[in-house]
């Protein structure tokens, strides 16, 4: 029998370097509610957003991922040669294929990086988290990009009462490499592609292209906020039981900034202690999915409500319904 060899795997992983990028333009509620119908004191209500960031037109999510993945390796203080892997959640990058993984692999000069997309929406961050973590415990690559990156300006309907004063646009980035401590806790995640039509892309690209009208992104808000109500807290219970930890162990709690609604049912689910700090950055970045955590992390990080090496739990959800949960080591 012939026996392969297999790489030698690293006893540990975890988060280096953290890097975001926020578009300059600033969109107040009073840009929005004229086509909505709708008023700032709604929207603050159903939400807690208050303003959030459009990108510009020359603008991609793989320009904005590409920045934030510069910032997260100046912040590891490692350069894009040394990495191995670049590994990018989205779902408003411009093309099928090729993907933005590639796309930004060359913008940073990475240009030895295997390169590939996760399509799991707002629970695509803490999906790659889980994936470099096994890579690199697994010995299949040493220093890998996870970057969290959308334009979702370019796929939103901005007279949908729903959605149009929800989503925004942004970048976030994390290197993750061997630690001399494990940094990563395990990866609670799932999907229910049974509910794939709570949050869906309208058309499919193959209708929109032969009618020539655009693909944009609609959502069922009640269901999506049902279940992630209905669900999220007990992910979030799994992933703290998953890494050993009690939820008074926590520095911070860093959930996607979906809504204020959200996570305040989810803190009362899972009994955070006052004493542990909550992300809120969707007030003024609005909810950008994939890029949602890391642009929250790294706002903690700047105001110093959270330093290296405190324990967060993360948690993403949405489309698919797909969801992830663990907790890590902040960079």
């Amino acid at each position: 029998m012939i026996t392969l060899k297999t790489p030698a795997g690293n006893s540990h992983a975890g988060l280096i370097g953290l890097g975001v990028y926020r578009p300059t333009r600033v969109v107040p509620n009073s840009e929005v509610i004229e086509a909505i119908d709708s008023s700032d004191e709604w929207i603050r209500e159903r939400s807690g957003i208050i303003e959030r960031r459009f990108a510009q037109s020359h603008e991609t999510a793989a320009s904005m991922g590409a920045i934030a993945a510069q910032n997260a390796l100046d912040d590891a203080k490692i350069k894009a040669q040394d990495i191995d892997v670049v590994l990018v959640a989205t779902f408003s990058h411009r093309f099928q294929t090729p993907s933005a993984a590639a796309e930004i692999a060359a913008l940073i000069g990475a240009n030895n990086a295997s390169a590939f997309d996760i399509s799991a929406a707002c629970a695509g961050f803490c999906y790659g988290i889980g994936i470099a973590d096994s890579l690199i415990r697994a010995g299949s690559a040493k220093n890998i990009l996870v970057i969290g990156t959308e334009k979702l300006s370019d796929i939103i309907n901005m007279s949908d009462r729903g959605t149009a004063f929800i989503f925004a646009d942004g970048a976030g980035a994390v290197v993750v490499s061997p630690t001399s401590t494990q940094g990563i806790g395990p990866t609670i995640w799932g999907a229910d592609g049974n509910a794939r039509e709570s949050i869906i892309m309208d058309p499919d690209l193959i209708t929109a292209g032969k009618e020539g009208i655009p693909s944009l992104l609609t959502m069922q808000g009640q269901a999506v906020f049902r279940w992630a109500v209905g669900s999220m807290g007990d992910v979030c219970n799994q992933a703290l039981a998953a890494a050993e930890l009690d939820v008074s162990d926590l520095k911070a709690f860093v959930p996607h900034q979906a809504n204020i609604r959200i996570t305040d049912a989810i803190i009362k689910r899972i009994n955070l202690p006052q004493h542990v700090v909550v992300a809120r950055d969707i007030v003024t970045a609005g909810n950008t999915s994939a890029a949602s955590i890391p642009l929250a992390l790294h706002a903690l990080r700047e105001s110093g409500e959270i330093k290296k090496g405190e324990p967060f739990l993360m948690v993403g959800f949405g489309a698919g319904l797909a969801y992830a949960s663990q907790v890590a080591l902040a960079p």
